[in-house]
């Protein structure tokens, strides 16, 4: 069976799990802009035992997902005591990049300032974001541009991850993934400008890249390039290559957050790099 295959398959047990979690906590919803999509969730934890806050980006090809579907990865985060915001943005293909990433940035303003509003510490930040998020989230850390245009201040980042993250176009690329591309950009659209590995820059924010070399929909030379490319400019980046079994792209990039840090190495690493970074 190839992986692609083993990739379709997997979503019946992923959506079976999904909808059999228990719903802990209730996050508070903030909208930052007009448009039903733009709005992140905050998750605040009963037992608080960090003082890192996770700003995470969901996936789902661009053209879908929403905090709310993912409302999973926020019960795990605060299952293990850390304060977490899951930040939305406009689907294409109605709507073109850029409004994806301003979506982003715009969101990500708006949770810094609702958490110094709370008189949360927002020295540690961690961000991340799976798939598509881990694209919209890495352009957001390493494109200064961007940043300078949107007026992001990132000083209080202290680290990213992403997993499974479409960071090159030029790789070898997957007929799902080239319509979804398609779809994402206007027809003659530059798409260097959207692409993480042309835009990334220097940065001091330590990056951790997860990857599978069994996604089914994403390319392993994705993370390569992007590790290469981090390392050339001086980045600091690791890569790390997913070695469970249910390691297929759906699977490792949301599925890991269905399951105990005991039984899924992919989680332990996640939560152990965030545990390490300071």
């Amino acid at each position: 069976m190839n992986d692609s295959m083993r990739e379709n398959l997997s979503y019946f047990r992923l959506y079976k799990k999904m909808f059999s979690v228990k719903k802990n906590v209730k996050p508070e919803k903030i909208f930052f802009g007009e448009h039903k999509d733009q709005y992140f969730l905050y998750y605040e934890p009963e037992n608080i035992l960090s003082n890192k806050v996770i700003v995470w980006v969901h996936g789902g090809g661009w053209n879908a997902g929403t905090p709310a579907f993912f409302d999973f990865v926020g019960q795990a985060m605060c299952s293990y005591g850390y304060r977490f915001i899951s930040i939305g943005y406009r689907l294409s293909p109605k709507n073109k990049y850029p409004v994806q990433i301003e979506d982003v940035c715009k969101g990500y303003n708006a949770a810094i300032n609702f958490l110094k509003e709370k008189n949360i510490d927002t020295s540690k930040i961690i961000i991340s974001g799976p798939s598509a998020g881990a694209h919209l989230t890495s352009l957001l850390v390493y494109d200064k541009e961007i940043q300078n245009r949107m007026n992001v201040d990132l000083k209080g980042v202290i680290g990213f991850i992403g997993v499974g993250g479409p960071y090159s176009f030029s790789t070898k690329t997957t007929t799902a993934v080239k319509l979804l591309l398609n779809q994402l950009f206007q027809k003659g659209y530059d798409r260097t400008l959207g692409e993480p590995c042309s835009r990334m820059a220097k940065s001091s924010v330590p990056m951790l890249l997860i990857q599978s070399k069994h996604d089914g929909l994403i390319d392993y030379s994705c993370a390569e390039l992007m590790y290469k490319r981090a390392l050339e400019i001086g980045n600091r980046c690791e890569l790390y290559s997913v070695e469970d079994k249910n390691n297929t792209h759906s699977w490792y990039t949301a599925g890991m957050f269905l399951e105990k840090r005991e039984e899924n190495k992919t989680l332990d690493k996640f939560l152990c790099w965030i545990e390490q970074c300071c």
